[in-house]
């Protein structure tokens, strides 16, 4: 007991780097958005919509067979006229994850539940050897 007053704050290190490397595992994983594998089953079993929220550019270079393309500065307005339902279930990409996750705050903010990022975007689509489609 002497030891953990005298030590206070090697224990506090301790227990906040803990907490650190623990955060992803409560966030869900990685970081909280869907690997390559774990989106391709939510496509497959539940239907999900892809969105890309990148430019026209980066679209036509590569995307997600079957994605819909819609950038992100355009997705508050076009995304109830693509996606009608709610309920249905998105995976929102763009080229490494970062505006794909505030695209899915968007979507959350207009009702889209059960919308999630692609962590890691196009690379970890890539990176798994998925199929990519260009236009």
């Amino acid at each position: 007991m002497d030891f953990l007053i005298a030590n206070w704050s090697l224990v506090l290190l301790a227990l906040v780097s803990g907490g650190l490397l623990a955060w992803p595992l409560l966030q869900g994983g990685s970081g909280g958005g869907l690997s390559a594998a774990a989106a391709v089953q939510r496509i497959n079993r539940e239907k999900a919509v892809v969105i890309d929220v990148c430019q026209p550019e980066e679209f036509a270079a590569g995307h997600v067979v079957g994605a819909k393309s819609i950038p992100l500065a355009e997705l508050e307005a076009r995304l109830p006229g693509a996606v009608k339902n709610k309920a249905t279930p998105l995976v929102m990409v763009c080229a490494s994850g970062v505006r794909a996750r505030r695209a899915v705050a968007t979507a959350r903010k207009l009702g889209y539940e059960q919308a999630e990022v692609l962590a890691g975007g196009m690379k970890s689509w890539r990176d798994a050897n998925l199929p990519v489609e260009k236009t």
